[in-house]
């Protein structure tokens, strides 16, 4: 009965469906899932490859993510020496209307595809910060747009700030996001201006690496 029970919630997801003879087969939704861990594979391998090749880590925490329903999904992580008040990890999710990697992706999507995402409700917030209203996350988003990146100002751990900024492959679709996070009270005088170009910088050099163009 427990089975049953699982299969039946599994299949009002879309995961399974039933065949006529009563047993389940793999259902449509499931795509979904191997779509967003094969474009994370490869752009997480691309990102850890960047560490590599530069033969240090990162000033700052850099982090990877992958859209997956309305979560921001993290395929890869390099964490700094620096405290950040906030331990990232591969396979953490984070509601993608609050992570400054799961902005910058949004920012990407048609605005009636982000419209559909949220017709059910929006995500509740993590702390006193953060669009409540679909309303205002879609203000939010055209202005991420405009300018090319993102900004996460406490909406997910107080005293945690971050610049996120959307990886493209190279049919220009942005399949990934990347945000750098630092300590808010170390933003300094040019408040994050040198970190905000490493959040740009690291998308510019990974959709590189995809195969998209970075000079349009």
């Amino acid at each position: 009965s427990s089975v049953h029970g699982l299969c039946n919630t599994l299949m009002s997801f879309g995961y399974l469906r039933r065949q006529p003879d009563g047993s389940f087969l793999i259902g449509p939704r499931v795509m979904s899932l191997a779509e967003a861990f094969v474009s994370g594979t490869d752009v997480a391998q691309e990102f850890n490859a960047l560490w590599a090749d530069a033969g240090s880590a990162p000033e700052e925490t850099v982090v990877l993510s992958v859209l997956n329903g309305t979560d921001a999904l993290y395929v890869a992580v390099r964490n700094s020496a620096r405290p950040l008040g906030l331990a990232f990890n591969v396979g953490m999710r984070l509601p993608a209307t609050l992570s400054g990697s799961g902005k910058a992706m949004l920012a990407q999507q048609p605005p009636e595809s982000v419209r559909k995402l949220f017709a059910a409700g929006m995500p509740a917030r993590l702390t006193r910060k953060g669009p409540q209203e679909l309303e205002a996350l879609m203000k939010e988003l055209a202005l991420i747009k405009r300018r090319g990146y993102s900004i996460d100002d406490e909406t997910v751990r107080e005293g945690v700030y971050s610049f996120g900024a959307p990886v493209f492959d190279a049919a220009g679709r942005a399949v990934a996001g990347v945000a750098v996070c630092i300590n808010k009270a170390l933003l300094g005088a040019d408040r994050g201006a040198r970190h905000r170009e490493a959040a740009l910088a690291v998308a510019r050099t990974l959709s590189r690496r995809l195969g998209a163009r970075t000079d349009r």
